[in-house]
C-alpha cells in the first residue's frame, strides 16, 4: 500500500469507517438477492466469490509458494467453512427476509461469545436469543419460512465455526494474506457448485458488472474499512458497534428490497441486538473478530 493511500486512510474516522462497512455488506447483499432470478442464489455466490478472491488476491498478494505446510491446514479449512457459510447464507436469503437472515444468523458469534460461561448474565444474553428465534420461526406464528430460518441457523453455525477458525488463523498468518488465501479456498467451493447447478447459464456482461459491484460491496469495502476500524478503536466498541448489523440487514432490505417484516420479526431483531450488545459489554475478553456474510472481517452475509 503506498504512502500516500495509507494517509488517505487513516484519515477516515473509525466509528464512520465501521458503520459504512457494515452498511455496504448489507447493500452488497440486497444486491446479490437481485441477481437471484437470473443466477438462483448458488450461482450468485459462485460469481461473488470467486469475484471477490481474485480481487483480495490482487491486493494483498499472498505468495501461495510462500505458504507453509502448517498455513495450509489452517487455512484450508477456514475456506472451505468461509464457502460453505457462503452457499448456506444465499439460500436462506432466497426464502426469507435480509433482516431475518442476517438476525437468524447471529446466533452463530453469540454462542461463541457465551460457549462455556455459567455466569448468569451470559445465560441471559441466550435466553433473548432463543426469544427472538422463538419470534421469527413459522411454527410460532412468526411467519418465516422454516426451511429458511434453518439454513440461516447452518450458516450461522459455520460462522461460529469459522471465528474459532480464524482465530486460530491469524496466530500463522497475517491477515490480509489470510483472507485472501480463505477466499482463494471457498471459491474451490462456491464455483463447482454454481456450475454444477447451472448458475452461470444466463450469465451476462450486465450481469457479471453486477457481480463486481456485489463483490466490491461484500468484501473489498467492507474489509478495507473495517481494517481502518480494528486498528484505531477499542474492541468492545468495535463489537458494540457490530452489533447494529441485524437493524441495518432490515432497513436496507426494506430500503431497496421492499421487504416488509412483522411487528414480531423487528421485535425478534431487537432482541438479538440487545443480546449481542450485552455478551460485548459484559465479556471478559475482548470481542471476536468474525466475518459477517461477507466472511472476511467481522460478516456475512
Amino acid at each position: 500500500m503506498s504512502e500516500t493511500r495509507r494517509r488517505h486512510l487513516e484519515a477516515i474516522s473509525p466509528v464512520p469507517a465501521i458503520l459504512a462497512g457494515i452498511v455496504s455488506v448489507q447493500a452488497g447483499a440486497a444486491l446479490a438477492k437481485g441477481l437471484f432470478p437470473a443466477l438462483g442464489p448458488i450461482g450468485t455466490v459462485g460469481l461473488r466469490v470467486a469475484l471477490s478472491a481474485i480481487m483480495l488476491l490482487v491486493a494483498f498478494r499472498p505468495g501461495l509458494r510462500r505458504i507453509t505446510a502448517a498455513q495450509w491446514r489452517a487455512v484450508i479449512p477456514y475456506g472451505l467453512v468461509l464457502g460453505t457459510m457462503n452457499i448456506l447464507f444465499y439460500l436462506s436469503l432466497s426464502r426469507i427476509p435480509l433482516g431475518v437472515a442476517v438476525t437468524v444468523e447471529f446466533v452463530g458469534p453469540l454462542a461463541v461469545a457465551v460457549f462455556g460461561s455459567r455466569r448468569a448474565v451470559d445465560m441471559a444474553w441466550v435466553v433473548l436469543v432463543a426469544a427472538g428465534i422463538a419470534l421469527i420461526t413459522p411454527w410460532s406464528g412468526g411467519g418465516a419460512d422454516a426451511l429458511g430460518v434453518l439454513l440461516a441457523l447452518a450458516a450461522g453455525a459455520c460462522w461460529a465455526a469459522y471465528i474459532l477458525l480464524g482465530g486460530r488463523l491469524s496466530r500463522i498468518m497475517a491477515g490480509g494474506a489470510s483472507v485472501a488465501t480463505g477466499m482463494l479456498i471457498a471459491s474451490f467451493v462456491a464455483l463447482p457448485a454454481a456450475i454444477a447447478t447451472g448458475g452461470f447459464a444466463r450469465l451476462t456482461l450486465l450481469l457479471f458488472v453486477a457481480g463486481i459491484g456485489v463483490a466490491l460491496l461484500s468484501s473489498a469495502i467492507p474489509y478495507t474499512l473495517e481494517m481502518i476500524a480494528l486498528n484505531r478503536l477499542p474492541a468492545r466498541t468495535f463489537g458494540i458497534l457490530m452489533s447494529l448489523e441485524p437493524a441495518v440487514a432490515a432497513l436496507v432490505g426494506l430500503v431497496f428490497l421492499h421487504e416488509l417484516l412483522s411487528v414480531r420479526q423487528w421485535l425478534a431483531v431487537a432482541l438479538i441486538i440487545a443480546a449481542s450488545t450485552g455478551s460485548t459489554l459484559t465479556s471478559r475478553r475482548p470481542a471476536p473478530l468474525v466475518g459477517g456474510e461477507a466472511g472476511e472481517g467481522w460478516q456475512g452475509g
